[in-house]
């Protein structure tokens, strides 16, 4: 065939002035662009480290072929298009340029807010890569930024838009930035200050040369490509298409240091026979690369694979300050070092396992509950870290380590860019480790957030929020429906509350949700459940024992009374079904506020439902005092106003933190402890909406400080005698009464 193809280069500047001008477009049989905001991150970092980045498959178009396949322009394009090709493979890497390089104001697919893509400049001239190209929400705080060039010069932040927005303007951009830094130096050296003077005079040079990079990159960074001719007929493109998609080959970074640790007489495979056996609970291919990913954050805080290459003994790595200079450094010496460094590896990665198994930490009972074997490498190097570094309290360390882990699985936070996310948690976990103020904006963010999970849609086994909500249960110490008592872990299954055979033809997939899941054994399941719907065996249990001793095993499932009450009704209908599932959320949702925000792991569960009960009070005391304020402006005792307007201060640096709300009384009860509800309750202005629900303010003061001296000596894990428990619960038991 004459002319069926060829092959040619676009370079990046020509590249992106033909995505402006739309020449490229999408045939209907391609998939939707599903790159998410990481995935374009990465491409932009492949760019500018002027990495590889694939070829594209082009089509060279006609009329008649753009009708045929129903072509449109890419996703996020804006004006006019103007085809030339059909993007026959490419079209995510074309899009995701695009979408980084032109900035549509449109929402990034499958979120609510459009994205726009940036550089950290200090942190790509230290070859921080893995930190240096980042992604954030366009903002108010981020729009005004992008608005600024001023701003972006004085904060390092080279907005990827740039690159789109024309030669003038890029021009414009990449000499204000180095004329900045050059007048902060010599207005510093003006006034005599030299160290300021220096500072600026390091920007300015890197400033310099970050522009000389990013011209050179404009004209001298390829894209290959390939041509098929017009006239190539459309069964043949939509078969190429076809078997292109069909044949992707992964390079292996575990054999190819292999054949490179080889020469140092290393045998990698050999040590990884040796090793694997210890390892086998993560269901995993990747084990294997997981243990060189522990070596190389723990040595050098990166794991990506261009990291790993320099886990070859003497193999150099060229590190450059941040005043220019370079340094080579040798991470691994010698073939004894690699072996020692490879064998802690391996003790680091056994021992998350182990962790991980334990049924009263994160619930891991079986390997098909393992939300992310992806998160191992960054668990064992953090564990690592805290079991072996200069830290100065390793219970705290390991507490804040356990809320990093939820974080990450309820905030999906380790499904793809596994390796920069573990570089980025490693950082900014080791400061929080050593400053509670420096918790990472993704905790935060998960505290503040953890009731917007939809869980009624977690329905895939082997999901990570699906597994995590499982582990939560075995947590909670789920008993057995037959024996009352903790289960065999080990035989642990997700087994359905109400059954499949009922829910496939009522509710359809919507019964495999994790809400109608709880972990029994098969013998329980089969002798118990056995496909009879819950108001059969539930009123079973009940008519077989006793009601308390059946409530408080369903509440150990975190199946509310409430739940089990709708779960029994005599025609249970599809309707009774959401409304349990509705029900159940809440409970589970609770119970993740309970055990992983309050983390009240370490509590015995009776001292757990203990604990629960006060937050009742406690909640509902808030809620009278609400009552009795009204909309009126809180008048809180001097010493009460003191202590808790530093929390709300605290709270204020927050995402998402409504201010208005936290300045009325309902937000600002939320940050009462018992005593501050007390002192408020027994103050002037309020005692007389008061009075007629308690006896006197000195009664009401001693029942306050017995159920404040339980709930503290629960909370902070102190032994509770007799005396202070017995007084702890009268108490609650006088609130109970007094607050109906």
């Amino acid at each position: 065939m004459k002319n069926a193809q060829k092959a040619d280069r676009f370079n990046l500047s020509s590249l992106l002035g033909d995505l402006q001008k739309g020449i490229f477009v999408i045939p209907d049989f391609q998939r939707e662009f599903e790159w998410r905001p990481w995935d374009v991150r990465d491409l932009i970092k492949s760019i500018f480290l002027d990495y590889y980045i694939g070829t594209l498959l082009l089509w060279k178009g006609k009329e008649e072929n753009f009708r045929a396949l129903d072509c449109e322009p890419m996703y996020g394009f804006q004006g006019n298009s103007k085809p030339d090709y059909i993007v026959l493979d490419g079209q995510q890497r074309l899009t995701a340029l695009y979408y980084a390089c032109f900035a549509p104001d449109i929402n990034f697919p499958k979120r609510k807010n459009p994205f726009f893509f940036y550089i950290d400049i200090k942190k790509y001239l230290a070859e921080e890569d893995d930190e240096a190209f980042a992604y954030d929400v366009k903002s108010k705080k981020w729009r005004t930024l992008l608005a600024d060039k001023t701003e972006q010069f004085k904060q390092h932040i080279f907005p990827i838009s740039i690159l789109g927005a024309g030669i003038m303007e890029f021009v414009e951009w990449v000499k204000g930035y180095e004329n900045y830094w050059k007048e902060e130096a010599s207005s510093a050296a003006a006034i005599g200050d030299q160290d300021l003077a220096g500072l600026a005079q390091q920007a300015a040079k890197g400033a310099e040369f970050f522009s000389k990079h990013l011209l050179e990159l404009q004209q001298d960074y390829q894209i290959s490509y390939i041509e098929l001719d017009k006239e190539i007929g459309v069964e043949k493109v939509c078969d190429i298409f076809t078997q292109i998609n069909s044949k992707g080959i992964r390079l292996d970074i575990f054999d190819l240091l292999n054949a490179l640790l080889k020469p140092k007489e290393i045998q990698l495979k050999k040590l990884w026979r040796e090793a694997a056996k210890r390892l086998e609970f993560a269901e995993t291919e990747k084990m294997n690369v997981y243990v060189l990913q522990v070596m190389s954050i723990l040595l050098q805080a990166y794991c990506s694979p261009k990291y790993l290459y320099f886990l070859i003994p003497n193999q150099p790595k060229t590190i450059r300050h941040p005043d220019g200079s370079f340094e080579k450094k040798i991470l691994i010496d010698s073939e004894a070092a690699f072996k020692k460094s490879w064998d802690d590896a391996v003790d680091f990665i056994e021992d998350v396992i182990q962790v991980l198994k334990n049924p009263r930490d994160y619930g891991v009972v079986s390997s098909n509950f393992l939300p992310y074997p992806s998160i191992i490498p960054a668990f064992a190097a953090l564990r690592a870290y805290v079991k072996n570094g200069q830290i100065a309290s390793r219970p705290d360390a390991l507490r804040k380590l356990r809320k990093w882990y939820w974080a990450s699985i309820f905030g999906n936070r380790y499904s793809s860019s596994v390796e920069s996310t573990s570089a980025q948690d490693f950082g900014v976990m080791k400061k929080w480790f050593e400053n509670d103020e420096e918790k990472p904006s993704f905790v935060r963010e998960f505290e503040a957030n953890f009731r917007n999970q939809d869980l009624a849609r977690e329905n895939k086994k082997g999901a990570a929020i699906y597994n995590a909500v499982f582990n939560l249960l075995v947590i909670r110490g789920a008993k057995d429906l037959d024996t009352f008592e903790l289960p065999e872990y080990a035989s642990l299954d997700d087994h359905h509350i109400v059954p499949a055979s009922w829910g496939r033809e009522h509710v359809g997939t919507d019964i495999h949700s994790i809400l109608n899941r709880t972990p029994l054994t098969p013998t329980t399941n089969r002798n118990i459940i056995n496909d009879k719907l819950p108001n059969q065996y539930l009123k079973e249990m009940f008519s077989q024992h006793k009601a308390d001793d059946v409530w408080e095993v369903l509440e150990s499932h975190l199946i509310s009374r409430k739940a089990a009450e709708i779960l029994m009704r005599d025609n249970f209908e599809p309707d009774d079904y959401y409304e349990f599932i509705d029900e159940r959320q809440k409970t589970i949702l609770a119970g993740i506020e309970t055990l992983l925000i309050k983390e009240r792991i370490d509590l015995s569960p009776d001292l757990r439902r203990l604990d629960e009960e006060i937050e009742k009070v406690e909640l509902a005391l808030r809620e009278s005092i609400v009552s009795a304020v009204g909309e009126d402006e809180f008048l809180l005792p001097g010493w009460v106003k003191n202590a808790v307007e530093p929390r709300l201060t605290k709270a204020a640096k927050n995402p998402g933190f409504d201010q208005g709300y936290y300045e009325t009384p309902k937000g600002m009860v939320e940050y009462f402890d018992l005593q501050h509800c007390k002192e408020v309750i027994v103050s002037k202005p309020y005692w007389d909406k008061f009075s007629g629900r308690y006896p006197n303010k000195e009664a009401l003061a001693q029942k306050f400080n017995q159920l404040a001296e339980l709930r503290n000596t629960i909370r902070h894990s102190r032994t509770a005698t007799e005396i202070v428990r017995m007084e702890g619960e009268a108490a609650l038991l006088w609130f109970r009464e007094a607050l109906k």
